[in-house]
């Protein structure tokens, strides 16, 4: 039986010999479209046709893999998707993730190993994503190759990164609670010093200042962003005489906590009480009644940058490297579901 070969995918792609092995070996600096790339690609997997990883290797120094070096992410929620965007995004350019999961440490020794452990395996560059958006130091060895951080900032300001936009979240949730009326908005906010606590603060902020609302510092609370410290505070500003009509939150956590300080105090939602929430945990948001009105977090499409960004790296373009002068923001889209309405006349 014959064996399938580079010009079987040529042939079936309609393309020459050449543009497929720019495509499959992801040769740098080559003007092949994105349909032109899809089309071999697509070519190649129905024909069962892989270029010789070894030989690859040996031609090209490169292992086609990439180190994904995940700061306790693989254990939360949010891990899937930003996993998920990144391995598709590789995929896309014939590269395989190689995941090590780590412990946040204060020293970063734990890290400077599990980079080494990645560069054992001869992994072409790295992935460093961390549990949230905050600023953080590199191990030396890591700032030796090509590396992009994902929900974080690195401090020396050497590596590219991408953050979600926090700001921009808060603003959209904020702004969504003035269209619909709202004017007396309480804030339950994180009580960590990290960015996304005072960025989502600021969005707040800016919104009031926006529509001409003054700010009530006493419609702020601040506690670990939980559900059981958010009913607390809830509970808390929701059973004052002139409590706020809306009340908007650091995490879907803490408005589920509010939820239940609602029910307590014979508040329904969104009649009585109108609510947002960030971060769009889907297992908290959409079965909470009536389903939570939040802002998503853009963790698929964090994971599929940084991929691209990488790849850009390893071709040595320069105009990615500027990159690292600041993080690239990605939006955090509203979710519109059934928390909020119109404050009541009375």
């Amino acid at each position: 039986m014959k064996s399938t070969g580079i010009r079987d995918v040529a042939e079936l792609a309609g393309v020459s010999v050449t543009t497929v092995s720019h495509v499959l070996n992801d040769t740098p600096h080559t003007r092949v479209s994105k349909e032109t790339r899809a089309r071999v690609r697509e070519a190649a997997k129905t024909l069962g046709y892989g270029p010789n990883r070894m030989a690859q290797a040996l031609r090209t120094n490169r292992s086609g893999l990439i180190g994904l070096l995940s700061e306790e992410i693989a254990t939360t929620p949010h891990a899937g998707r930003i996993i998920l965007g990144a391995q598709n995004a590789a995929r896309e350019h014939d590269l395989t993730l190689v995941i090590i999961n780590t412990e946040r440490e204060a020293d970063g020794t734990s890290h400077r190993e599990d980079v080494q452990a990645l560069i054992d395996r001869q992994v072409d560059a790295v992935l460093y994503a961390t549990m949230y958006h905050r600023t953080v130091s590199l191990p030396p060895n890591l700032q030796r190759m090509p590396a992009v951080l994902i929900d974080s900032t690195d401090r020396a300001g050497i590596v590219p990164a991408v953050v979600p936009d926090e700001v921009g979240g808060a603003v959209a949730a904020v702004r969504h609670l003035v269209e619909a009326g709202h004017r007396r908005i309480g804030f339950l906010n994180n009580n960590d010093d990290v960015p996304a606590t005072h960025l989502r603060f600021a969005g707040y902020r800016q919104v009031l200042e926006e529509n001409g609302i003054p700010f009530d510092e006493t419609l702020v609370a601040s506690a670990p962003s939980e559900t059981l410290p958010g009913y607390g505070l809830a509970k808390e500003i929701l059973a004052r005489s002139d409590r706020p009509t809306a009340l908007f939150c650091y995490n879907d956590r803490m408005a589920m906590g509010a939820y239940r300080a609602a029910s307590e105090l014979g508040l329904e939602i969104p009649r009585d009480l109108s609510i947002v929430g960030f971060d769009n945990q889907e297992l908290i948001a959409a079965n909470l009644f009536p389903g939570l009105t939040t802002v998503a977090l853009p963790h698929y499409e964090m994971g599929a940058w940084a991929v691209e960004t990488l790849v850009h790296l390893l071709h040595g373009e320069a105009e990615h490297r500027l990159l690292a002068d600041r993080p690239t923001l990605l939006d955090c889209p509203l979710v519109v579901r059934e928390s909020v309405a119109g404050p009541r006349a009375d």
